[in-house]
């Protein structure tokens, strides 16, 4: 099983005129979710402001499974999780949530980036080691199927 990130209930404002949610609106509850990940990582919002430090998406594959509409409750997952010296990749899925049915996908890598001068850069040992460990001590959890993006890592 995947590690649960956010819940979020589908409001009318993010639905179309087909009366479902927006595609937008897929990826921004995706990145409310990659947030929670990032954070723990201390590379989201917060690493942002303080540090000057933070990840930048450069590439993502999202998969739409089954329409989610207005008053659903969806649950986002991180489901896959690694890393390089600059690089995270990682794969969230949503699902909704009474009928526990696969709605989407996002599979996403990011680059590690110092905003003070909005390069590339490698990852502090820190952050490299807490890393190790979420993925050691989750990896049973983790899907390998389908992922897009492995090859893109340089290990």
């Amino acid at each position: 099983m995947s590690l649960h990130l956010t819940t979020k209930k589908i409001v009318k404002d993010w639905t179309d005129y087909n009366n479902h949610m927006n595609l937008s609106f897929y990826i921004m509850i995706f990145d409310m979710g990659a947030e929670q990940i990032l954070s723990k990582f201390q590379m989201g919002e917060q690493s942002a402001r303080l540090t000057k430090r933070s990840t930048m998406v450069v590439e993502t594959h999202t998969t739409y499974n089954n329409e989610v509409k207005e008053n659903d409750v969806v649950e986002v997952h991180l489901s896959y999780f690694d890393h390089d010296k600059k690089r995270i990749h990682y794969k969230l899925e949503m699902y909704e949530k009474s009928k526990n049915i696969l709605s989407s996908t996002t599979e996403v890598l990011a680059l590690y980036i110092d905003l003070n001068i909005r390069k590339v850069a490698e990852f502090e040992k820190e952050k490299v080691i807490t890393m190790d460990q979420f993925i050691e001590e989750n990896k049973t959890k983790f899907k390998f199927d389908n992922l897009q993006f492995s090859n893109k890592l340089k290990k």
